[in-house]
């Protein structure tokens, strides 16, 4: 029987989207599951507990069309100290954009990884509008993804699979502005301090 490592690439991960799209995989996925956040003193920990597992689910936001720099420093670790079993690795990555090949370039790095060092590539999940999707009218949307990511990690029949708010590019421009404004309220954040250069 399988096993899947659920590892969190968010460099907010205790409190990332990312943790919440873990929990829904791993209360979706019928194997069993366990959940890390990748950070910076745990990467001999986490190449160590590999071993263990069939399959590995990695979980981040994207950011500036790459991979987090924790998850890449990660990555590097684990290239140089590989675990004895080569696992499944599965993917699901989230964005604030609304179209499917903003996350093309990151991926796209990890099949790469995957090929060099002999690990096979499992399913993926691109979930854009990722930010926000959850607190929206469209969380079922990417419940519904998430449940189809897992069932294709359990029975070894993976995918790829895209899921976005249907929303048109207007209209999603519009409900993500006002979204940021009122999320920069919750921190005294002006609208012209977050459109501003000028970083503190």
């Amino acid at each position: 029987m399988g096993k899947v490592l659920i590892l969190n690439g968010s460099p907010r991960a205790p409190k990332s989207n990312s943790r919440r799209y873990a929990e829904i995989f791993s209360t979706a996925c019928k194997l069993p599951s366990d959940c890390f956040n990748i950070l910076k003193t745990n990467h001999a920990a986490l190449c160590q507990k590999m071993s263990e597992y069939s399959d590995v689910l990695l979980v981040f936001p994207l950011y500036a069309d790459s991979l987090p720099v924790g998850l890449l420093n990660f990555l590097k670790y684990l290239e140089a100290n590989p675990p004895e079993r080569k696992l499944v690795v599965s993917v699901l990555i989230n964005c604030g954009f609304l179209e499917y090949h903003q996350n093309d370039i990151a991926l796209e790095m990890l099949r790469f990884f995957c090929q060099k060092n002999g690990y096979r590539t499992g399913s993926v999940l691109a979930l854009e509008s990722g930010e926000a999707i959850l607190g929206t009218p469209f969380r079922y949307i990417a419940v519904r993804a998430i449940r189809k990511l897992a069932k294709s990690v359990d029975n070894g029949k993976y995918c790829n699979i895209q899921a976005t708010m249907p929303l048109n590019k207007r209209l999603f421009i519009w409900a993500s502005t006002r979204y940021w404004i009122q999320y920069g309220k919750r921190f005294g954040i002006t609208k012209e301090q977050m459109q501003s250069m000028k970083i503190e």
